[in-house]
């Protein structure tokens, strides 16, 4: 469901602005603890329940880039967006399903969350259908080792979930480009032990794949730590856009 008007009221839109400025000025403060520079670290809006005219809204403040969880819902807003003349780059970041893959691939420019090689080869084969171009995926890791909540396995041998030959099979894949890696810490673990394993993880991925840099990983409560430990995108959902009520 999306908003059927996707304009939002002046006092949305100055909300988002000050959500956003103070997302902006964590991140460069992040960075410069980090000692990196700030334009090696992207903002993720993640928009899942909001409406279409939040993320038309936040186009218009210079945000590029818009997550979604559900393709029930962000192929309708998404169409919404590019009808109110927005262009932002749409990453999927939710788990998916292998049947839902035509349909996202029509409006995503990256999929985060492939965690094993039937979905890769799902994917390429909506991609090849569906594109004119490759989409960038990163494959989800699961930092744990716990399958049951996604995420390929590091070190696993495990033909369909091992983290080896899920990006094997990215990177053979003609619809899609390898882009990197993508992580949740998980439940009950501290924000530094996760990504600080994430960060093992991703020097091992980048020495058989040094052309897929990107490493996404934390969210509104963790993007400090995530970019400490080297994430390029961070993934910032109620620190931008509020605690509001949002779509059912």
């Amino acid at each position: 469901m999306t908003d059927t008007n996707p304009s939002a009221p002046p006092d949305r839109r100055a909300e988002l602005a000050a959500g956003l400025a103070r997302v902006r000025a964590r991140i460069a403060d992040a960075c410069a603890a980090a000692g990196r520079d700030r334009s090696e670290v992207t903002m993720i809006a993640v928009t899942k329940t909001y409406p279409a005219s939040d993320v038309v809204a936040l186009a218009g403040l210079g945000v590029a880039d818009v997550g979604e969880n559900r393709d029930q819902e962000a192929a309708g807003k998404a169409a919404e967006v590019a009808a109110a003349g927005a262009t932002p780059r749409w990453h999927f970041i939710g788990r998916l399903q292998r049947n839902k893959c035509r349909s996202v691939v029509r409006y995503a420019d990256v999929v985060q969350s492939v965690d094993s090689v039937r979905l890769a080869r799902a994917l390429d084969a909506a991609a090849a259908a569906e594109r004119d171009r490759p989409l960038d995926v990163l494959v989800q890791v699961s930092v744990d080792g716990d399958a049951a909540r996604g995420g390929a396995l590091p070190g696993s041998v495990d033909p369909d979930a091992g983290l080896h030959p899920v990006a094997e099979a990215v990177a053979g894949a003609p619809g899609l480009r390898l882009a990197g890696l993508m992580a949740v810490a998980p439940l009950g673990w501290e924000p530094e032990r996760a990504f600080a394993r994430l960060a093992e993880v991703a020097r091992e991925f980048r020495a058989a794949h040094p052309e897929a840099v990107a490493l996404s990983a934390g969210m509104s409560g963790d993007l400090e730590t995530a970019i400490g430990y080297g994430a390029t995108h961070v993934r910032v959902g109620s620190a931008l856009l509020g605690m509001r009520t949002t779509l059912r």
